[in-house]
């Protein structure tokens, strides 16, 4: 499996917390790949290898560190450490507080 950098979002169809990881990642400006895991066995195996076991959608890596998913990513967000994260690696367009 090849190394991805910038933010990867693995989602799957119908998922409702996955719209919100994506939505959160958009609200801040931030270009992202989206896998969908829904139909492909080998991209599920994939995102159960990446993020170390788990098997939820969506799960979200950021320059290759697993977040988790939109939870994770809403708590970071609250605590201005997503900010810094995208900041470090380059990866926001706008800045947003909420």
């Amino acid at each position: 499996m090849a190394e991805k950098a910038g933010v990867i979002v693995y989602t799957a169809p119908n998922c409702g917390y996955c719209s919100a990881a994506k939505n959160l990642l958009r609200k801040k400006g931030v270009e992202f790949e989206e896998i969908n895991v829904g139909y492909d066995p080998a991209l599920r195996q994939e995102l159960i290898t990446r993020s170390g076991g788990r098997r939820t959608v969506p799960q979200v890596f950021i320059a290759n560190q697993s977040l988790g998913g939109y939870d994770d990513i809403a708590a970071l967000n609250a605590s201005g450490e997503l900010d810094k994260l995208l900041e470090a690696h380059h990866l926001t367009t706008k800045r947003d507080d909420s």
